[in-house]
């Protein structure tokens, strides 16, 4: 069996003295989705930060492609351009353009000719519907156009793995719809490996080849989509699911 493209060992993040993550494990595998699932407050964000090195954690080990994680920033540096990550807050810069957005990353930080670069971003933005808005700037987007452009702009840095945080949450029923088909095409179409934080529970049952269910810092369950959705196994679990509409 092939090695785990991320494998996350024992992991602990304290706040001061509040214990945030309790014993995070799991592994995820080349184009797998896997999911964090759990109430509010939980640590689901929290634990995509530390995987991406916005968050430093207390205690533990990552390992991503076969290279342990040593915390410092010049190998974060390099790391980034590997596991892109979108926000809910799109965090695109308004005073730059679409195009402008998407290429600083590939041509400023990769070092990328802007002759190879242009062509897969122009293909990337035609994929996503917004070919026709390269020159514009992000105040004249919707919410739901910003967030395409943002997974635009991680796209374009050919990461390995992607982070996704609860980037729906602020956009309207029909903008969640376009956002959640253009992630449905990146697992289906491109097998991109995806880690996943929403409370769409129906798109989570749909794409979520593994399910990690966190409440109070601890994974409470850890499972197959399937079999999550189907029969959880703890009361924790049981109750979380009873509560959501889907």
């Amino acid at each position: 069996m092939s090695e785990p493209l991320l494998s996350v060992q024992h992991l602990e993040k304290f706040y001061q003295k509040t214990h945030i993550l309790h014993n995070i494990n799991f592994d995820l595998f080349a184009g797998e989705v896997l999911t964090l699932l759990g109430p509010s407050g939980s640590g689901k964000s929290t634990l995509l930060r530390c995987l991406n090195g916005l968050e430093p954690y207390q205690q533990g080990t990552l390992i991503f492609d076969g290279q342990t994680i040593t915390q410092q920033p010049k190998q974060w540096q390099h790391l980034r351009q590997q596991i892109g990550m979108v926000f809910q807050s799109y965090d695109l810069f308004p005073n730059r353009t679409v195009l402008e957005n998407i290429l600083l990353g590939p041509i400023k930080v990769q070092k990328r000719s802007r002759t190879i670069v242009l062509p897969e971003v122009q293909s990337l933005l035609t994929q996503v519907g917004m070919q026709d808005y390269a020159q514009s700037y992000p105040r004249q987007l919707s919410g739901g156009q910003k967030q395409r452009i943002a997974i635009v702009r991680a796209l374009a840095l050919k990461p390995k793995l992607m982070l996704f945080d609860e980037i729906t949450a602020s956009l309207d029923p029909e903008m969640v719809r376009d956002v959640l088909t253009i992630m449905r095409q990146l697992a289906d179409r491109h097998q991109m490996t995806m880690l996943i934080v929403t409370h769409e529970i129906a798109f989570a049952q749909q794409i979520s080849d593994q399910i990690l269910f966190l409440a109070e810092g601890q994974i409470q369950e850890q499972t197959s989509g399937s079999q999550f959705f189907t029969h959880p196994q703890t009361k924790r679990a049981q109750d979380f699911l009873a509560s959501m509409d889907f």
